[in-house]
């Protein structure tokens, strides 16, 4: 029994879902539009405030498609209800990263610095305020889409185990290694 899937999701003031006859489910609020294609033996339905996901069997695949499709849709109803923010921080003598027109610039300790293009569907700010490491902030209402962008950003400068340099999300813990002269004793 999933304990996910058969979660009623409950859709808050100005959020509506429309079903399609080709199982797309669109989820419509304000902060804007998101659609989902369903799988085809999964059913969606909408009571009053409620959105319920059903699968038709137990079968291994229903069970697991099940959770998923309903982890999807509530995410949705999320992003369109309040959106998401996700906050990278750059740490590095001499690292920095500016913002124009959904253009983030970074520079890391390369010989060049990094231009990246963020999709239109996402803000992008950047704030760097003296005696604080720079922050990246990305907002949107697609979470698949803000956590893919973030990976990406993170991936450019991974997070070095010895002096903890590198992009890391805000609150996210490092395990530092104890260098070669601390073996020396």
């Amino acid at each position: 029994m999933s304990r996910i899937g058969n979660k009623v999701i409950t859709l808050p003031a100005g959020v509506s879902v429309t079903v399609a006859e080709d199982n797309v489910v669109s989820v419509k609020g304000p902060k804007g539009t998101l659609t989902q294609a369903v799988d085809s033996d999964i059913t969606v339905e909408v009571e009053g405030s409620e959105l319920k996901v059903k699968r038709p069997t137990e079968q291994k695949r229903h069970k697991a498609l099940h959770g998923l499709y309903r982890s999807l849709l509530n995410n949705m109803v999320i992003g369109v209800g309040e959106g998401y923010k996700r906050e990278l921080e750059i740490i590095g003598v001499g690292y920095k990263a500016s913002s124009t027109n959904n253009v983030l610039e970074l520079q890391l300790g390369y010989s060049h610095n990094i231009f990246m293009a963020i999709p239109s569907e996402i803000k992008v700010s950047t704030t760097s305020e003296k005696g604080q490491n720079p922050k990246v902030i990305l907002e949107g209402i697609d979470k698949e889409l803000i956590g893919a962008v973030a990976a990406k950003i993170k991936s450019l400068r991974k997070v070095e185990p010895y002096k903890g340099k590198g992009i890391r999300f805000v609150g996210e813990v490092v395990r530092r290694k104890a260098g070669k002269s601390a073996s020396k004793k």
